[in-house]
């Protein structure tokens, strides 16, 4: 069984984690508020939203073009419509029917 004090620093380590994952959220966010309008961040954030790991695709994505090629200017909404538009792109699928 568990000693106390065990579960304590268990508890203490994770919360350590959770803050850590937390602040380089903050960063992250305050990082890439530099490189799009109010109305793309607005949008960024809605994706945060509704789905966290194409959130997190993009973020990291934004951040790498920025540090290796620098990013001209702002983002605005519809330029991050279409990046998200290429991040999400899957070709539909079609069915054929082969008559005999």
């Amino acid at each position: 069984m568990a000693q106390p004090e065990d579960a304590e620093a268990e508890r203490q380590k994770a919360l350590q984690q959770r803050m850590r994952a937390l602040q380089a959220e903050q960063q992250k966010r305050m990082a890439i508020k530099k490189y799009l309008t109010v109305g793309a961040y607005e949008r960024l954030m809605n994706v945060r939203v509704a789905n966290f790991e194409l959130y997190s695709q993009l973020v990291n994505m934004l951040l790498a073009t920025a540090q290796n090629q620098g990013i001209s200017g702002q983002i605005n909404e519809e330029q991050l419509k279409q990046i998200l538009g290429r991040l999400t792109y899957k070709k539909e699928s079609t069915i054929e029917f082969k008559h005999k």
